[in-house]
């Protein structure tokens, strides 16, 4: 037993509780100092558990932490307890790393704002959330966990909640997530009923370590649970068609984004899949879907941030587009491509994040990318580190974008088929553009905000500007621990992986190999005979290592395709917004600027939905369950009809409990004649 492990999650709650509790009587330097200090030690305990694993042989690296038993009712068991693995690990540390550095960023970020304290409050509440999901014994765990970043961004998207907007935004991505939640917890309701039978007392039903102990038993109905669990996937990660309240979350802080966007809020989905890879690994069609949607999205959402003028929301797009990827890796079971890009993005999204809001706190608040420009003179440490996550999140070599999309973009080609690579490709191309169109109109050019605004440019406080240095590092250097093999590297986070993934065997064949997957769902092939059945095709194990003639060089023919086309991008991206904006103006104007505005209002979907779901919802509520149910049947007929019923019979009744004697002898007596007489004509 690790006890270490409860300490990394219950750490941030005693800092939460202790904000939250003293919130009007703790000092403004002491709260950001204690919510800071709480994250370190979680992160610090997050290292030596990492080390821990990193001493043991590869098979044995799980540790556990067993608090109590929650729930004991028959066969059904469920901890309340902590585990990690490899995979764990891994989260555990992004969550908490770059968990601490936003937090140092907002000390500055947040320094003048009334609700200081409240927020850290609110942050420290939020990693302890995520730390629960990822650290959690089973799946309640993990789900608890899932609520309460939904929580947390609920009450950190509304943290403003004197606006209207930001209230409205905090609602609308509370609303979604439920919505996704709901499939969630039907996938969760089919585990059960599924094992529960097959459980042997004190047996947990929903631990990680027995549903993959079991998992041949899930089989019949995993297509339904991979399908259920991705539908709540799609609402927490921002997927087709649940991705619509992503955008909207930037009406929070800044530092709030970057927590969002770049640790375990919107990744939760993807870690979930990971997690239980076991299921997904029994149904190609499950796989299928989750490979699409991720695609599409990824594609979807580059096209909608081409014409994005708020620069949180050309981020916000970003994310959607790169959780895109993150799906799409696992949909074609590269799992260890998807929780990789996961790690990776953390670093290079969270540095652009915090690099908006260093822009905005420098340009007053402004976040209209067309009242901005030249701001690399002014802002000499944001601007070159800014670039860095650009380049980063562009997918250009050596830095840590390239390594692990490029590894999504394989994987994809190799498992999926040409037409998820394609989709991929083209979305790589689209980000490198958009995001120096970004950059030009931010850091290049003249400024064009007013006056004022311009006598305010500055550079951030050091509390600011450091964590961006540190993550400028990481997101150079982050994607070198998986220098794939064919560039000669040891890809040594596939290493670390390996133990969580390698048990299950995923076999492809050369046009996308999901159909031998069902193979071995259905027993027609043991691994044994996969591996006979090899031949001119592919085997794969679930860590995603492929090993085939030719291989090595379609890798470097797709390595090289992708860097030029993102390097194609970024120029294109500089030509354009940063000397030719001419062009971009004749580019607005292309068939009557028709593709323009499609693009700027988001494809019309906030639209579609408020038309087909949201006022249709308005007028059933008003009509239907406010009027006739609320109102009509429940206050009318249920509250005040048995208020009136009780009334009437009480009035009756009070006609014979009058206090009057006289009355009392009246009925007595005629109650005695009545009585007499019906025994005389009986007789």
């Amino acid at each position: 037993m690790e006890t270490a492990l409860r300490w990394i999650v219950l750490v941030p709650l005693c800092g939460a509780a202790a904000n939250g509790l003293l919130v009007r009587h703790l000092p403004r330097r002491a709260a950001g100092l204690l919510a800071c200090g709480t994250v370190a030690v979680s992160f610090a305990l997050s290292v030596r558990v990492f080390m821990r694993l990193l001493a043991l042989e590869p098979a044995e690296r799980l540790l556990t932490d067993t608090l109590a038993t929650w729930l004991a009712m028959g066969k059904l068991s469920i901890d309340i307890g902590f585990t990690i693995d490899p995979l764990g690990a891994v989260m555990a540390l992004v969550v908490s790393g770059v968990g601490l550095l936003i937090h140092i960023y907002s000390l500055g970020y947040m320094a003048r704002d009334e609700g200081f304290t409240r927020f850290f409050a609110y942050l420290n509440l939020f990693i302890f959330a995520m730390l629960m999901l990822v650290l959690g014994e089973n799946l309640v765990m993990l789900f608890v966990g899932w609520e309460g970043v939904g929580l947390c961004s609920y009450l950190l998207i509304s943290f403003w909640f004197n606006d209207e907007a930001n209230a409205a935004a905090g609602k609308k991505a509370f609303i979604v997530n439920r919505i996704g939640d709901f499939g969630f917890l039907l996938g969760m309701l089919v585990i059960g009923t599924t094992l529960l039978p097959h459980m042997s007392p004190g047996e947990g039903v929903f631990s990680f370590g027995t549903m993959a102990a079991h998992a041949p038993l899930l089989a019949p109905a995993a297509t339904l649970i991979g399908l259920l669990l991705f539908f709540g996937a799609t609402g927490k990660s921002a997927q087709i068609p649940l991705y619509i309240w992503l955008p909207d979350a930037m009406a929070g802080p800044t530092p709030v984004s970057a927590l969002i966007h770049a640790a375990t809020m919107v990744t939760a989905g993807v870690y979930m899949i990971a997690r239980l890879h076991f299921i997904y690994v029994l149904t190609p069609t499950a796989l299928l879907v989750v490979a699409i949607v991720g695609a599409v999205t990824a594609l979807y959402a580059a096209t909608i941030a081409l014409t994005q003028n708020d620069i949180k929301k050309v981020l916000a797009y970003s994310t959607v587009s790169q959780l895109g990827y993150m799906m799409l890796a696992c949909g074609v079971g590269a799992f260890t491509a998807g929780i990789f890009h996961l790690m990776t993005h953390a670093f290079f999204k969270a540095l652009l994040f915090l690099g908006s809001g260093s822009v905005i706190h420098a340009m007053s608040n402004e976040q209209d990318m067309r009242l901005m420009g030249g701001l690399r003179r002014r802002m000499p440490l944001t601007w070159p580190t800014f670039m860095v996550g650009t380049v980063a999140l562009a997918g250009i070599f050596p830095f840590a974008g390239f390594f692990s999309k490029d590894e999504i973009l394989w994987r994809a080609f190799d498992g999926g088929g040409i037409w998820l690579w394609l989709l991929g490709f083209l979305g790589a191309g689209l980000t490198a553009f958009y995001m120096m169109r970004l950059v030009s109109l931010t850091f290049f050019g003249t400024n064009r905000a007013s006056e004022a605004v311009k006598h305010h440019i500055h550079e951030s406080p050091a509390t600011m500007t450091v964590p961006l240095v540190i993550l400028a590092v990481l997101s150079l250097t982050g994607g070198w621990i998986g220098i794939p093999h064919f560039m000669g590297g040891a890809n040594h986070f596939e290493r670390w992986l390996e133990p969580v993934f390698h048990p299950e065997v995923v076999v492809a064949d050369a046009q996308g190999g999901l159909g031998t997957v069902q193979a071995i769902e259905q027993g027609a092939l043991g691994e044994t005979a996969a591996a006979v059945a090899i031949g001119a095709h592919v085997v794969r194990d679930a860590t995603g290592s492929a090993h085939h003639v030719g291989a090595e060089v379609m890798e470097w023919t797709l390595a090289s395709a992708s860097l030029a086309w993102a390097l194609l991008g970024l120029c294109l991206g500089w030509w354009v917004y940063g000397k030719r904006q001419a062009i971009a103006a004749r580019l607005q104007s292309l068939a009557g600027g028709l593709p323009y505005r499609v693009l700027l209002n988001k494809y019309y979907v906030d639209e579609a939905y408020e038309a087909t779901l949201v006022k249709p919802g308005y007028a059933l509520s008003e009509k239907v369950l406010w009027k006739s149910v609320d109102v009509g049947l429940i206050d009318g007929l249920l509250v005040n009809g048995s208020a009136i019923a009780v009334a009437v019979v009480s009035s009756i009744l009070r006609l014979f409990q009058n206090g009057m004697l006289r009355f009392y002898v009246y009925v007595f007596s005629t109650g005695v004649l009545a009585f007499i007489l019906y025994f005389t004509l009986s007789a």
